[in-house]
């Protein structure tokens, strides 16, 4: 798994001019990973490596948005400048920037509406982006900002795992945070995120879209992910006009899911 960057990348970060930016301020060359031609896409660097092995709650996206990567360097520039310590800026910048805005805001209604809080013995869900932060590990597929040709990469066009860069990113460092937090219950937010759990869980081979690992004990590691995630649970953005009924649709499965899961770690 990649270990933070944020050392590499502070000076840099210190110099961006002042926020508000535009996508010219921040999709530089100075703050690019690496392409792929083929399906002109550009990855980009964001302080998103932090990871919490405890959490109690993983929540999955595609990809951070330009809104959130703007968000998590916002954040981690004014933190150089106050001083504080590298090992807490990128917490500090992922926390500010995970899923913020409306999307925030309808997916935890949702996880409220599913009684994830009386589960976790707290309050109401939004208190896991706040005084109970340690329960929540939030992370992507594809854990730093990926754009084609400039614009949000929405997990469509190229197909997820029909690409070299994506693929790898899901089946090595997206599975390797989830061997890294092995206690957490799994929301992967819209059906591309679902599917590439299934092909984790399937063993997909990382370098060959047409093949399979054959690493039998990988294999055998990952037959109980599924178990610990609410598949096809709905993408919480605006854009999505069939949330609602995507989640009433599932809502007593992943109830029960999480009541299952929850349940069994309490008699641990």
């Amino acid at each position: 798994m990649n270990s933070s960057r944020i050392a590499a990348y502070s000076e840099m970060i210190a110099r961006l001019p002042e926020p508000p930016w535009r996508r010219e301020d921040l999709l530089i060359p100075e703050l690019l990973l690496e392409t792929e031609p083929k399906h002109r896409l550009q990855l980009y660097y964001a302080p998103y490596d932090d990871v919490k092995p405890a959490a109690q709650v993983m929540i999955v996206g595609i990809t951070p948005g330009f809104t959130q990567m703007s968000l998590s360097l916002q954040q981690a520039k004014l933190d150089l400048a106050a001083g504080v310590p590298l090992d807490r800026i990128d917490r500090r910048a992922k926390l500010v920037a995970s899923f913020a805005g409306s999307m925030r805001t309808h997916l935890l209604s949702m996880l409220d509406e599913l009684g994830l809080p009386a589960l976790l013995g707290i309050k109401d869900s939004s208190e896991l982006f706040g005084e109970r932060s340690e329960l929540l590990h939030t992370t992507s597929v594809i854990r730093y900002p990926l754009f084609r040709d400039g614009d949000n990469y929405t997990g469509h066009q190229p197909k997820m795992l029909a690409s070299e860069l994506i693929r790898r990113y899901a089946l090595v460092d997206f599975a390797e945070q989830l061997a890294a937090v092995p206690d957490a219950i799994v929301i992967p937010l819209g059906k591309s995120v679902s599917d590439v759990l299934r092909a984790i869980a399937e063993g997909a081979d990382p370098v060959n879209s047409g093949g399979h690992r054959l690493d039998s004990a990988a294999v055998q590691s990952s037959s109980s992910l599924l178990e610990r995630c609410l598949l096809d649970f709905p993408h919480p953005s605006g854009a999505n006009g069939h949330r609602k009924k995507q989640f009433e649709a599932l809502k007593d499965e992943h109830r029960q899911k999480l009541e299952r899961w929850f349940g069994a770690r309490r008699l641990i």
